[in-house]
């Protein structure tokens, strides 16, 4: 069986609409206030920009773990 671990970032666009950024296998001991700051430097530095809308608010993040179990099949 494997686990994988994400985080999940959402943003809020200039249009309005909600973007969401993922990265895989995050540090264990990543704190709220890590992800909290590392989101603002995003929307402040201006770095992701999708169809020309920039990110200007950090709405809200998760740890999102999956598990997963292979079955062979092949008889």
């Amino acid at each position: 069986m494997d686990e994988n671990k994400k985080l999940v970032m959402i943003f809020r666009n200039s249009a309005g609409k909600n973007v969401t950024i993922s990265i895989d296998d995050p540090k264990d001991d990543l704190t709220e206030e890590q992800i909290k700051t590392a989101m603002e430097l995003i929307v402040e530095k201006n770095v992701f920009k999708k169809n020309d809308y920039a990110l200007v608010e950090a709405v809200e993040a998760q740890i999102v773990t999956t598990q997963t179990t292979d079955y062979d099949l092949v008889l």
